[in-house]
């Protein structure tokens, strides 16, 4: 399955099944074929996703400052920051224009 993010306010984001369950995760919502992040939520869905990228950017320094220590860190060589930042400024966009975000519809 595909996610394509759609907002009336920007392009659409589309992302690969596992990345766009990563995101709808983090953000507090149940992965599903169909779904709607409305206005309201936004604000915290974007405060979500910072404090999730905070969290793994941390765990990729511990690793790195300290090799002898297995610290796992989900997903592949991209990094949380920037999978994320298109999703992220989609949900910005659509909170300062007053649109939700839909998927699947």
């Amino acid at each position: 399955m595909i996610y394509k993010f759609k907002s009336q306010a920007d392009a659409d984001v589309i992302m690969l099944q596992a990345n766009g369950d990563q995101m709808l995760s983090i953000i507090g919502k149940e992965p599903s074929a169909q779904g709607i992040i409305i206005v309201a939520q936004m604000p915290a869905a974007i405060a979500a996703l910072d404090a999730a990228i905070e969290v793994h950017e941390a765990a990729v320094a511990k690793r790195h400052e300290h090799p002898e220590l297995v610290v796992e860190v989900e997903g592949d060589s991209v990094m949380l920051r920037h999978r994320a930042a298109p999703f992220i400024d989609l949900l910005k966009t659509s909170a300062q224009a007053g649109k939700d975000v839909v998927w699947g519809v």
